[in-house]
């Protein structure tokens, strides 16, 4: 079962005192990475949202979005006066001092530390509430893995396309390889023969078996072939294995696509080159679709 590295799940829950939402993004990437937004109050908690993940997903990158809020309420965020009051006095004074105007106190002062409490803070303990936000990421990711799960049906239906390619173009080269070498045979007996012609002179058999034994012997393509149906017989399997491996699959393309580069490089005959050209294209959508499986 193959799955894909690309997908979103999300997911909402609530208990008497507070609601939990997470929304789970995940894109492709040769290593899992995790990154993780949540509310302050809830750091604690982080290495216990990745291991969520990791117990899951094998590779990505995956983005988790946490938003958690008390019960009806309103908003969490207060103005504190005495904090506002502090900073507006120091700012008049620095003014005068300076001969410098005083900026307006809503601009200047809102984004400075300690203006605006979080009233969560006080109102949380993150080991109570894990369980309400286990809950609510475990769905998000189960979502997340239905639609991995999607995607990778329709990307093992291509694979699987391009895989039965492969086997038939290779199946139609062994059938035209061991003509290869009598029509070699018969092409240097004719040139040869045509050189001769009116001196008298003729081809000795033992030349023309030498001559030929040495062409079949370099264009001998039987290991390739059989490699290669090799590589395309495990490559299936790993694509019906239970868990999905993009890696290996990827490594699997490799060694096909060096043994149809071999074949083609081996085999001097046209037909066979219009196969191998075939063969390359199907191993180049394969590798375009890996990019993208877990």
């Amino acid at each position: 079962m193959l799955l894909s590295m690309t997908g979103f799940g999300n997911a909402s829950g609530q208990n008497e005192r507070f609601t939990a939402a997470a929304e789970i993004k995940a894109v492709n990437n040769r290593y899992l990475k995790v990154s993780t937004r949540f509310p302050d109050v809830l750091a604690s908690l982080e290495p216990e949202f990745e291991r969520l993940i990791r117990e899951s997903i094998a590779r990505g990158t995956v983005s988790l979005n946490l938003r958690f809020a008390p019960v009806g309420q309103g908003s969490r965020y207060h103005i504190v006066p005495e904090v506002v009051a502090a900073y507006s006095h120091q700012l008049r004074q620095i003014g005068v001092q300076q001969s410098l105007p005083v900026p307006e106190w809503s601009d200047a002062i809102l984004s400075l530390p300690g203006v605006v409490a979080d009233e969560l803070g006080s109102t949380v303990d993150p080991e109570v509430e894990w369980p309400l936000l286990e809950q609510t990421i475990r769905e998000a990711i189960e979502r997340l893995q239905e639609f991995r799960q999607r995607e990778g049906e329709a990307m093992q239906r291509d694979l699987t396309l391009n895989c039965d390619i492969i086997s038939e173009r290779v199946g139609k080269i062994a059938e035209r390889a061991p003509d290869v070498v009598s029509a070699y045979r018969d092409k240097v007996l004719d040139r040869v023969s045509e050189m001769l012609k009116g001196s008298g002179a003729s081809v000795q058999p033992n030349d023309l078996i030498r001559e030929v034994s040495v062409f079949a012997d370099r264009c001998d393509i039987n290991e390739e072939i059989t490699r290669l149906r090799c590589h395309v017989e495990e490559f299936r399997k790993v694509m019906d294995a239970p868990q999905s491996q993009g890696r290996k699959l990827d490594f699997l393309s490799q060694e096909m696509f060096r043994e149809i580069n071999t074949t083609g490089s081996k085999a001097s005959n046209v037909e066979i080159a219009h196969h191998v050209v075939e063969m390359k294209a199907a191993v180049e959508k394969i590798r375009e679709v890996l990019q993208n499986v877990e």
